[in-house]
C-alpha cells in the first residue's frame, strides 16, 4: 500500500510539473547531392550525404524564475543544446563552446565558438553580459546603454593565450589556441532623421578604429566608412518588395593590399527565391565563403529544394523535410 501511494505521489507531482511547463518538438529530415567546403577548407567528392535532425524544447511557465532547454537529436547522436534560467533582469545561458563571445580562427579559417556560459542583465536601457569559458580563464565583458538616438557600448576581451580544445581540453570539439589577447573596445551610435553615425575604437597598441555614416532615402541607403587599416568603403543597398539590392567598393590605401569589391542579390516570387553575393576578397576559399556563391530554392510546403554552386566548382543539391 505505502508504494502505491508513494507512486500515486509521484505521479501527481511529476504531471503537475509537465502541466507548469510547455514542450515542442521540431526537426528536419535532408538528403544532399554534392560536396561544399567550408572556408580555406575544400569539400570532398561529389556523393550523396543525409542528414536527420530532431530538437526537443521545454520551457517552464509558472512562477519568478523561467528556465528552458532543448535536447538536440541527429545522425551524430545526442547533446543537450542551450539551457537558460531567468528571474526578473537577470538571465544565465550555458552553452558548452557556443558562446559567441569567445571566437578564435578554426583550421578552415572561420572563427569557432568556445564561450560556456554567460550572465546578462538588462533593465533600464542598461545591458551587461559576462560570458566565460569554464575550460580556461578567458572571458569577455559588454556593457551597453540607450537613451533616445544615441547607443553607447564598451566590451573588455581577456584571453590568456592557453590552449583550450580537442586533446588539451575534453569536451570540445576543436582544437583552438588562443592568441592571448586583452583588449577593451569603446563604441558609440547616433540616429538623427535619415542618418546613422557610428564610431568605435579599442586600446591596443595599434590603435584599431572604425567609423561610418549611413543615410537613408526610400528604399536606398548609402553607407560611408572607414578604418585604422586605411581602407575606406562606399556601398549602396536598395529593397523593394521581393527585390534586394546590395553592393560595396573598398578603397586600400595600403601598399600590397588589393581593393575589394562585394555585390549581392537576392529576390524571391511566391515559392521560388533566387540568390547571388561575390566577393573578391574571398579568392581561394569554398563553400558558402567562396568568392561568388549562386543558390535558387522552392518551398513547396513542407520541403523545401534548393541548389548551389561556387566558383570554385562545388555544387550541392538539396532535398529537406521539416516538420
Amino acid at each position: 500500500m505505502k508504494k502505491v501511494l508513494l507512486t500515486t505521489t509521484a505521479m501527481a507531482f511529476a504531471a503537475s510539473m509537465a502541466s507548469a511547463g510547455d514542450m515542442s518538438m521540431s526537426g528536419a529530415i535532408k538528403l544532399t547531392y554534392g560536396a561544399f567546403g567550408t572556408g580555406t577548407a575544400k569539400g570532398g567528392a561529389d556523393d550523396f550525404t543525409s542528414e536527420a535532425d530532431v530538437d526537443i524544447a521545454a520551457t517552464s511557465a509558472g512562477g519568478n524564475i523561467t528556465m528552458s532547454g532543448t535536447l538536440e537529436l541527429d545522425e551524430g547522436g545526442t547533446a543537450a543544446g542551450p539551457v537558460s534560467i531567468s528571474t526578473g533582469a537577470l538571465t544565465f545561458t550555458y552553452d558548452n563552446n557556443e558562446m559567441g563571445a569567445l571566437a578564435l580562427a578554426g583550421p578552415d579559417g572561420e572563427d569557432d565558438n568556445y564561450g560556456d556560459y554567460s550572465v546578462a542583465f538588462a533593465a533600464g536601457g542598461i545591458g551587461v553580459t559576462y560570458t566565460k569559458d569554464q575550460d580556461s580563464s578567458d572571458n569577455a565583458m559588454a556593457v551597453t546603454y540607450t537613451a533616445g538616438a544615441l547607443s553607447l557600448s564598451m566590451t573588455a576581451l581577456d584571453e590568456t593565450g592557453a590552449a583550450t580544445g580537442g586533446a588539451a581540453v575534453a569536451g570540445n570539439p576543436t582544437t583552438i589556441t588562443a592568441a592571448g589577447v586583452k583588449k577593451t573596445t569603446i563604441g558609440a551610435t547616433y540616429v538623427t532623421g535619415p542618418y546613422t553615425i557610428a564610431m568605435s575604437g579599442d586600446d591596443q597598441a595599434t590603435q584599431e578604429w572604425d567609423a561610418s555614416v549611413a543615410m537613408k532615402n526610400g528604399d536606398t541607403t548609402i553607407t560611408v566608412a572607414a578604418d585604422e587599416t586605411e581602407m575606406m568603403s562606399v556601398g549602396i543597398g536598395y529593397t523593394n518588395g521581393a527585390l534586394t539590392v546590395s553592393a560595396r567598393q573598398e578603397f586600400n590605401n595600403k601598399a600590397g593590399v588589393e581593393d575589394e569589391t562585394e555585390i549581392s542579390l537576392s529576390y524571391t516570387d511566391g515559392a521560388l527565391t533566387f540568390g547571388a553575393a561575390m566577393d573578391s576578397g574571398d579568392t581561394g576559399k569554398y563553400g558558402d565563403e567562396a568568392e561568388l556563391v549562386i543558390n535558387a530554392a522552392y518551398v513547396d510546403g513542407d520541403v523545401t529544394v534548393a541548389a548551389k554552386g561556387t566558383d570554385q566548382d562545388e555544387m550541392e543539391v538539396s532535398v529537406t523535410f521539416a516538420f
